[in-house]
């Protein structure tokens, strides 16, 4: 099959969970000798060398407007611009903000699945236009795509109740980190099993400032650890900087992924608090390498950990979960094993063969009819839960 991944910022994967499956899947796909053709943006800080090819996927770079409300879409316009005249047998299009241009793709008769993440007019960075698009767009997407794919059970149930529309339910996989290598992490200046630590995008549903704030007004004495960074949110960034005190370390992005695993690996704890996506593959990276992980507590987070992780719901309780992480190590390590017996339920092998099915399904034109994309009318203007 010619198969064609639309809507990330493109592979190597550097970025977070859209861009890991598609060079996960991707590269799988191509292996089993499909023709796979990965659409990356342009200028994404940090982005080496334009390759034309990575992992046997074809890549094509194309630009974006590098404005926050304009990026995806319009990347997006431009890769299935570039896709129209050459026709593919399946695409993939992550993210449902791209919606708009399903019928496009419809019209010319590329049938194509909407991976549509999770509830995204939730978050706090959308003012009431934004949030109202989001909207529109999962809508438009329940209407024209052949196919909707969910991360996780509450994203399927979500799209359930309130469009009436099934989903393909495919995760993602969960990294097997062969051995922890305290090594890699004390050239960073940090000790194996003597750090917590957080890996995010600073943003408010991810809860970066509320773990810094509750490690703060901890008596925790291992450093904090923290992660990530974010674009146009410079003002959340403050905060997150403001609310922190001298034991808290700030490592940028970190782009090494040999790197980022030896983090997970060694940390002592992994503070884990988004709060609005599906299944998170930061959360299943920190499981893969055996991490304890405290996770903030949405339906989200419990599917994913089972038993395997603790939870808080505020800072203090966050607190709580630190002191008593220090204060009893052997809890800390049956929690790490705990967590790799989970992170085995993800398996990228198996997410491949579920892709390489729905494309195939996809390609032969075996289409059903889609729901109307009205939303239940018990639920017009409620927020879901």
């Amino acid at each position: 099959m010619r198969v064609a991944l639309v809507g990330t910022r493109g592979v190597p994967a550097r970025y977070g969970g859209f861009e890991t499956c598609v060079e996960e899947v991707g590269a799988r796909l191509a292996s089993r000798g499909h023709e796979v053709t990965a659409y990356c943006r342009r200028g994404v800080a940090d982005d080496g060398p334009l390759l034309p090819e990575h992992r046997g996927m074809r890549l094509v770079h194309l630009p974006a407007v590098h404005r926050r409300a304009l990026e995806t879409l319009s990347h997006s316009a431009a890769s299935v611009a570039h896709l129209l005249p050459r026709g593919t047998d399946a695409a993939v299009v992550f993210n449902s903000a791209n919606a708009p241009l399903l019928p496009v793709l419809r019209a010319r008769g590329i049938p194509v699945a909407t991976h549509v993440d999770g509830l995204e007019w939730k978050r706090a960075k959308w003012g009431g236009a934004g949030r109202r698009y989001y909207r529109s767009a999962e809508s438009m997407a329940v209407r024209w795509s052949d196919a909707l794919i969910a991360d996780a059970q509450g994203i399927s149930d979500y799209y359930a109740a309130e469009f009436g529309a099934a989903t393909e339910l495919i995760a993602y996989g969960a990294p097997d980190v062969a051995e922890r290598r305290p090594e890699v992490v004390a050239s960073l200046g940090l000790r194996s099993r003597g750090y917590h630590l957080v890996v995010a995008r600073f943003e408010p549903e991810n809860n970066v400032e509320l773990i810094v704030r509750g490690y703060v007004a901890s008596g925790a004495s291992e450093p904090l650890v923290v992660v990530g960074c974010a674009p146009y949110a410079d003002a959340y960034t403050a905060r997150v900087h403001a609310a922190a005190d001298e034991r808290v370390v700030f490592l940028g992005g970190v782009w090494d992924q040999e790197v980022l695993d030896q983090l997970y690996a060694n940390a002592l704890t992994y503070l884990h608090g988004h709060s609005v996506g599906g299944t998170n593959p930061s959360l299943l990276r920190a499981m893969g390498a055996g991490a304890a992980t405290l996770a903030y507590d949405v339906g989200f987070n419990r599917e994913v950990l089972r038993g395997a992780g603790r939870f808080f719901a505020d800072a203090a309780e966050l607190s709580a979960l630190l002191e008593e992480a220090e204060a009893c190590p052997e809890g800390v390590v049956r929690s790490g094993r705990a967590s790799l017996v989970e992170a085995r339920r993800y398996d990228w092998d198996d997410v491949a063969d579920a892709y390489e099915d729905l494309c195939e399904r996809l390609a032969a034109r075996r289409r059903s009819a889609r729901p109307s994309g009205r939303r239940a009318p018990h639920l017009v203007g409620a927020s879901a839960p």
